[in-house]
């Protein structure tokens, strides 16, 4: 646990505050931001500090927030297989490999092969093979151990005969003789798989949120659900991060357990009393990469679906089931929000939406504030919808960065054409949108100046941002989502959730490929941000501080 210093003064840097462009030092007392001003000040402020940082030069700025994470998923997967291509796994041949050294790490802790072994982050559509490995090569691979093997979007993996048996996942919808399990089948299996001890579970929580306090992340969202973690998880991870003096980042949490009536939201919230919202991992439709994201029109590397017809994805929720639950969440002052991928759930969105509005009427609705995950598809008239109703969007940069664009994942699911449209930030961000950026962890990494990076680099030149349009969407956006709209910037008086980067140069890329130095940015009100134009190398992150207690540290 840590111990926080009563005061800190950073001086002989800069200071992200568009309160002082120039600032050079800044001075944190009581876990607020007491002072911001010029280092021949801070000179006279030293004496009273209980600590004096010298920066030589690095930016204090505020702190991230990552607007969509799995907590307990993403630290199981830390301490799994990893099967993505960081990893090294850049074929069928090297996940096979993986797996099977996995198995043998496994067998010398749990002899009885009893215990299941987790792997995450395959993606066949990297590999020159074009396809994920069999449950029969998985059973080779592994001896028969059960083993669950998620692929990177975590909507779809392949499973060992010994855990399908176990589940009872065989001829559940989604079931394939291949091991592939979606939908339902997928479902039973990632339960019983994510069923670990008390110890593991609180050794997941741990390690992810020690590795995002290493990034510069001083808040996340969590998106519990029944398919992701448990209340009682959930309950355990809030009470283990409540108070800045744990040493670990802040968590807002959301918890995806629909509701027809608002009597129903009244049990989850007696029950969880904490919520922020109900809502966020509530699935609409699945994923591309798996197929089960839900389409107007079908898939384009798929035309045949299990009866031969084309296939169009898994709608999971109805209009009306979206409008009783909106309804609900409504009534008892909470966020409900929604995981929406494809355009034909986005459709059915926006009508529970209007259906919402009619029973309750508008300005209710629209005060409550929900939002929707993810949000790939927003044409006109789902953004004129989303404004009139006061709807916010969380969305994961480095999707587009990792599948988007004419040549991507996306283009082979859907065609260059319909996947070119996709995560318009630009059009959002010029709307008036309310926007907050995420990872949706385990799925993409945290690394939240890739997200940035990713938003001012979206293929269409049209639909970039600036790089401070990202980062406030990265910071202050995901306070403001979750209800804290005067946090996520360094103000005298804010909270002090900041963190300090080291960065080869301090220019702001306000347009890809224009750079305007410090003294051009000033002039024009606006503080810096690192380089990230390609040939600059990665900000390394030097400190990171919530409400002043310092989370992880290489200062001392």
């Amino acid at each position: 646990m840590s111990q926080p210093a009563r005061s800190i003064l950073y001086r002989g840097g800069v200071v992200h505050s568009p309160a002082d462009p120039f600032a050079e030092a800044l001075l944190v007392d009581d876990g607020v931001v007491a002072w911001i001003g010029s280092d021949d000040t801070a000179s006279g402020l030293a004496a009273r500090a209980d600590r004096v940082v010298d920066l030589d030069g690095a930016l204090v700025a505020p702190g991230f927030v990552d607007a969509h994470v799995h907590t307990m998923e993403t630290g199981l997967s830390g301490q799994s297989v990893d099967l993505s291509a960081s990893a090294g796994v850049r074929s069928l041949a090297d996940a096979l490999a993986a797996l099977h050294l996995g198995a043998r790490k496994l067998a010398a802790e749990d002899p009885s092969g009893e215990e299941v072994l987790l792997a995450f982050g395959w993606d066949e559509l990297s590999w020159p093979e074009r396809r994920a490995f069999t449950r029969s090569e998985l059973d080779a691979a592994c001896g028969g151990r059960p083993v669950y093997a998620a692929r990177v979007d975590v909507h779809s993996a392949v499973v060992s005969s010994a855990l399908g048996a176990r589940a009872g996942a065989e001829g559940l919808p989604g079931w394939s003789e291949d091991g592939l399990v979606t939908v339902d089948a997928h479902h039973v299996v990632r339960d019983l798989a994510q069923d670990v001890t008390p110890v593991r579970r609180t050794r997941a929580y741990r390690w992810a949120l020690e590795a995002w306090a290493r990034q510069g992340v001083v808040s996340v969202h969590e998106m519990s659900a029944p398919h992701v973690d448990t209340r009682a998880g959930l309950t355990e991870l809030m009470e283990l991060t409540a108070s800045a003096e744990c040493g670990l980042p802040h968590v807002v949490a959301y918890r995806g357990e629909l509701c027809e009536t608002a009597d129903d939201a009244r049990a989850l919230l007696a029950e969880l009393p904490w919520l922020t919202g109900i809502g966020g991992d509530l699935n609409v439709d699945g994923s591309l990469g798996s197929r089960t994201a839900a389409l107007r029109a079908p898939y384009s590397d798929l035309m045949a679906g299990p009866a031969g017809q084309a296939w169009y994805g898994e709608l999971y929720l109805s209009a009306e089931e979206i409008a009783n639950h909106l309804s609900a969440v409504t009534a008892v002052g909470r966020q409900a929000g929604f995981h929406v991928i494809g355009d034909r759930a986005m459709d059915e969105v926006i009508l529970g939406l209007q259906v919402a509005a009619q029973v309750d009427g508008p300005g209710p609705l629209r005060a409550a504030r929900h939002r929707v995950e993810h949000a790939l598809f927003v044409d006109a008239n789902a953004l004129a919808a989303l404004l009139l109703h006061g709807v916010s969007l969380s969305l994961q940069p480095a999707f587009d960065a990792a599948w988007g664009g004419t040549k991507g994942m996306y283009a082979s699911r859907l065609g260059a054409v319909r996947a070119g449209a996709l995560l318009p930030f630009a059009d959002l961000a010029g709307a008036g949108v309310p926007l907050a950026f995420g990872s949706d962890t385990p799925v993409t990494p945290v690394d939240p100046w890739a997200g940035v990076r990713a938003a001012m680099n979206h293929e269409d030149p049209d639909q970039r941002v600036s790089a401070r349009a990202a980062f406030r969407a990265h910071t202050r956006g995901g306070w403001r989502m979750a209800g804290h709209d005067s946090v996520g910037e360094l103000r005298v008086g804010s909270p002090a959730h900041l963190a300090v980067w080291r960065a080869e140069r301090l220019a702001v890329q306000s347009v890809p490929g224009r750079l305007t130095s410090w003294s051009e940015e000033a002039r024009a009100g606006q503080p810096l941000l690192p380089d990230l134009s390609p040939d600059a190398g990665e900000p390394e992150c030097l400190q990171t501080v919530r409400d002043g207690v310092v989370l992880y540290d290489t200062f001392d």
